[in-house]
C-alpha cells in the first residue's frame, strides 16, 4: 500500500482526550429528606450499525457494542473485527483510536467529514476517505455521502457520513463469499470500494437522461431550462471532485499491495475496479463537455428568441407610428377649419368681414382650401 504524508502539523491529542471521569458522590444520610433531583438523562444512542468478528471468512461472533467488540477480538486469535459506525461521536471515536492506536489526524477527519478523496497511511494503518453518491429520481438530483475507512492488520472501520453507500449489501456479499473475505482487511477494503464505485453506475445513467431531457427542453423553448443546466453542472462539478482522485488512490492501493505481498486475485479485483473508475471519469467529463455545448446552443437560441422579439416589436412600433402620423394628419386638417369657425363664431359686434354679404362663403372656402393643402403635403410625405 502506498503511503501519503499529510503536509499538517501535529496538534496533539489535547483536542482528542476523553472527558475525566468523575468520581461517585456518596449517598446522603438516611436522616436527611431531600427533594428528588431531576431523572438521570438517557445514554446516547450508539453509532454502531454492526460489528462483527471473522475467521477464516466465516462470522464467528456478532456484537452490538464496542467494548464486547474489543473483547472478542482480543480473545480470540487469527481474527477480523469489521465494525460500522454512522456518524459517530467523538467518545465513540476515541475509544475506536485507543483500542485500534489510530492516527489523532485521521480521526480528526474522521469527526469533522467534508473531506476530500484520499489514500494515507499512518503507521501500520490504511485511512481511505471516499465520496459515495446516489442518484433520486424524484428531485432528479445527485446525493452524495462520505465514508471514511480504517483498515488495520486485523480490523476495518467505516465510518459513514449520509445516506450512501448501503454497506450491509456489501457485508452480505463478503460473507456469501468466504473464500474473498478470507484475504483480511484488503478484501474488505476492495469490497467497499467496488461497491462505491458500482453506485456510480446509476448516477451516471440518471445524470445521462437528465441530459437528454434537457435537450428537448433547449429545442422546445423551456425558459427554465437555463437553471436546470446550471444545477446540473454544478452536480458534475461536485461528482467529478468525487471520481476523479480515484484513479491516484487506486494507482497507489495498487503499489502498496505489491510492496505488501497482497494476493495477486485481490490485485486482479482492484484492477477491474480502476477499469470501472477510468470509464465513470471519461463519462463525466463527456458530460460536462455536453453540457457546455448545450449551454451555448441555448444562448443561440434565447438570442434568437430575443432578436425575434425585438423585430416584432420594432415593426409594431413602426405600425403604430404610422396610424399616429395619420391621426395627427387628419387631426391637423379638422383643426384648420374649427381655428376658423371659432373665430368667426364668438359673435364680437366689431369683426372685420362680420357684416360682409361674401363672409360666409369666403370663409367657407379658405377652410376647403387650407384643408386641401395640409391634406396635399402630408400625401406627398406619406401620412395618409
Amino acid at each position: 500500500m502506498s503511503s501519503e504524508t499529510p503536509g499538517r502539523r501535529h496538534r496533539g491529542l489535547r483536542g482528542l482526550r476523553k472527558p475525566a471521569k468523575r468520581r461517585p458522590q456518596e449517598p446522603p444520610p438516611a436522616e436527611v429528606d431531600e427533594p428528588a433531583g431531576p431523572p438521570e438523562p438517557p445514554p446516547e444512542t450508539s453509532s454502531v450499525i454492526s460489528a462483527a468478528l471473522y475467521r477464516d471468512g466465516h462470522r464467528i461472533s456478532t456484537h452490538d457494542t464496542l467494548s464486547g467488540t474489543f473483547r472478542q477480538l482480543r480473545a480470540t486469535s487469527d481474527s477480523l473485527a469489521w465494525i460500522g459506525l454512522h456518524r459517530p461521536s467523538r467518545d465513540e471515536l476515541l475509544t475506536l483510536a485507543s483500542e485500534f492506536d489510530l492516527h489523532q489526524l485521521a480521526v480528526e477527519d474522521a469527526l469533522e467529514a467534508h473531506q476530500r478523496p484520499k489514500l494515507e497511511r499512518y503507521g501500520g494503518t490504511l485511512f481511505v476517505v471516499l465520496r459515495a453518491a446516489r442518484y433520486l429520481d424524484d428531485p432528479e438530483e445527485v446525493d452524495f455521502g462520505e465514508l471514511h475507512l480504517f483498515v488495520g492488520p486485523d480490523f476495518v472501520i467505516t465510518v459513514r457520513h449520509g445516506g450512501a453507500p448501503d454497506l450491509s449489501a456489501v457485508r452480505r456479499r463478503m460473507e456469501d463469499a468466504p473464500e474473498l473475505l478470507q484475504h483480511g482487511p484488503e478484501a474488505v477494503l476492495y469490497a467497499i470500494l467496488d461497491a462505491v464505485v458500482d453506485g456510480y453506475a446509476p448516477v451516471v445513467a440518471g445524470i445521462q437522461n437528465d441530459i437528454d431531457e434537457i435537450e428537448t427542453e433547449v429545442f422546445g423553448g423551456d425558459p427554465r431550462v437555463s437553471r436546470r443546466i446550471y444545477e446540473l453542472s454544478r452536480e458534475l462539478v461536485e461528482f467529478q471532485r468525487a471520481t476523479r482522485p480515484l484513479n491516484g488512490m487506486l494507482e497507489g492501493l495498487t503499489a502498496g499491495f505489491e510492496k505488501y505481498g497482497i494476493d495477486e486475485e485481490l490485485r486482479r479485483y482492484l484492477r477491474d475496479v480502476a477499469d470501472h473508475v477510468l470509464h465513470i471519469t471519461e463519462r463525466v467529463d463527456g458530460f460536462r463537455q455536453a453540457l457546455q455545448e448545450i449551454l451555448t446552443v441555448n444562448a443561440t437560441l434565447v438570442n434568437q428568441q430575443q432578436n425575434a422579439e425585438m423585430r416584432a416589436l420594432a415593426e409594431a412600433g413602426f405600425e403604430q407610428n404610422e396610424e399616429i402620423k395619420k391621426i395627427s394628419s387628419w387631426a391637423a386638417i379638422l383643426f384648420a377649419p374649427t381655428l376658423v369657425g371659432t373665430i368667426y363664431g364668438m359673435n364680437f359686434e366689431r369683426m372685420p368681414e362680420l357684416r360682409w354679404a361674401l363672409g360666409y362663403p369666403f370663409a367657407i372656402i379658405l377652410m376647403a382650401i387650407v384643408c386641401t393643402s395640409l391634406y396635399v403635403i402630408f400625401k406627398r410625405r406619406g401620412w395618409l
